[in-house]
């Protein structure tokens, strides 16, 4: 009893995470220029991706600094351009993880936002990734229209 318990509870939580979550999505030239990766001379310019199919079903919230930024799903990315100086990402699942980065104006940051099975909900990881994978992973994204 308590097995089959346990395979309908696995197999609940795997049909909750291929589902598919929706957010408002930027324009399509919105998204093509902020795939043109140019830096602002004046500011520091920060990309969190999210470029897996696996947790679908889930918005992930991101806080920047203790502000809403947007709630990515699969395959989206955010884009912000901040002040020079230290600043706070939070990924606001079961575990919420953070990242400090130093960001230098002029300077390009990606982050990685990997989606992982939790217990009762989604969990997250934030990883900062060199310019290479940085672009490749929101190469394969779209952007999200963060509120402002």
């Amino acid at each position: 009893m308590i097995r089959k318990l346990l395979v309908t509870a696995a197999l609940g939580a795997a049909l909750l995470m291929t589902g598919c979550a929706s957010v408002p999505m930027a324009s399509k030239d919105a998204d093509a220029n902020a795939k043109t990766f140019a830096p602002s001379q004046n500011m520091a310019s920060l990309y969190i991706y999210r470029n897996e199919t696996f947790g679908s079903a889930i918005k992930m919230p991101l806080l920047i600094d203790g502000m809403t930024a947007g709630d990515t799903v699969a395959h989206s990315y955010v884009f912000k351009t901040l002040p020079a100086g230290k600043h706070t990402i939070v990924s606001k699942t079961e575990n919420d993880p953070s990242l400090t980065i130093d960001m230098t104006a002029g300077q390009t940051y990606f982050v990685w936002q990997e989606v992982k099975m939790g217990a009762f909900a989604a969990r997250s990881a934030l990883h900062l990734v060199d310019e290479a994978a940085g672009r490749k992973g929101v190469g394969d994204c779209k952007l999200i229209l963060a509120p402002q």
